[in-house]
């Protein structure tokens, strides 16, 4: 279940109030006229399916938002009784396949901002997984592969695609052409610094790497990975399971690719580093038409669903 709270002018609660009520998504209604101050009107709050929240916020956006109001939508951690229950049954589908398109692109976009935060986490990820590749240290690649953050701006940038918003679009590729070049240059000075001081391990000056040197070498399997990467991250974004964000980490090479290329440049195999750009490319790619792909179907089923409930009414 979801919590809706609508601030918007008093002339307009009326006609909001009917379109909550005549749902059959709504579990629970409570009008306050009066109650909010800045700006002056009234207050709505209504819980909600979730497999409903997304039509009600399109029908409600023209009686709040348009007019200066706000809309505001929260988890419900518990929610208990029998309204609770007849609103989930009635609302079409399942809760856990509901796509709320505005918390997405709320989501997203928050990840998808160069950031000293982005770049501090983008930088870790690589700077660990570049002492993996050093120490042929799957547990430190797979490490560094967790704490990537590039899958924010890569989600941003499908959504941007499929909502054919080119401004956003490149807002999303900003933190992806800054971060990357920025982790490969630190990687680069860090593993550099390693060379002039402790000196670089021996296995990886003879190139016996037996459990990382795939991350140079890109194969057809790693285009079938990402792109199934790419589904599973967009789909735990909008059913709101980000903990399956994990795994798309875990399973892509992106984090470690760059690494790798810093790695290669300082000890100019520039064979490796070739071959390491292009496993990020490949993953980078694979990841943005898989995503675009799966927002692509998911939103084609919901306007089908939306023809049907129309024809229904």
């Amino acid at each position: 279940m979801l919590h809706l709270a609508l601030v918007l002018p008093s002339d307009r609660s009326r006609p909001a109030l009917e379109e909550l009520r005549a749902h059959e998504g709504v579990a629970s209604l409570r009008h306050l006229p009066g109650a909010a101050v800045d700006p002056r009107g009234d207050v709505i709050e209504a819980d909600v399916a979730r497999e409903s929240a997304d039509e009600l916020i399109d029908r409600l956006r023209h009686h709040c938002t348009a007019l200066g109001g706000t809309i505001t939508v929260t988890e419900i951690a518990v929610a208990i009784g029998d309204r609770i229950e007849r609103a989930e049954r009635a609302a079409p589908g399942e809760g856990v396949d509901a796509v709320l398109w505005d918390q997405l692109a709320e989501r997203t976009g928050e990840d998808a901002r160069l950031s000293a935060t982005f770049l501090v986490f983008l930088i870790a990820a690589t700077l660990i997984s570049a002492v993996g590749i050093l120490t042929d240290s799957e547990v430190l690649v797979v490490g560094g592969m967790v704490l990537g953050p590039e899958f924010g701006p890569l989600a941003f940038i499908a959504l941007s695609i499929v909502r054919r918003r080119p401004r956003q679009l490149l807002r999303g590729a900003v933190p992806l052409l800054v971060g990357f070049p920025v982790a490969i240059a630190a990687t680069a000075g860090v593993v550099a610094l390693i060379r002039a001081t402790f000196g670089l391990p021996a296995g990886y000056l003879d190139g016996n790497r037996p459990l990382t040197s795939f991350i140079s070498h890109p194969d057809q399997f790693s285009v079938i990975v990402a792109l199934i990467a790419g589904v599973a991250g967009v789909v735990s974004l909008t059913s709101s399971r980000s903990g399956a964000l994990v795994g798309v980490f875990i399973s892509v090479t992106t984090i470690p690719a760059a690494a790798n290329i810093g790695a290669a440049l300082v000890t100019g195999r520039l064979d490796e580093a070739g071959g390491a750009a292009v496993q990020l490319g490949v993953n980078i790619g694979c990841l943005l038409v898989a995503a675009v792909v799966t927002l692509v179907v998911q939103r084609a089923a919901r306007s089908r669903r939306r023809r049907r409930e129309a024809r229904g009414r």
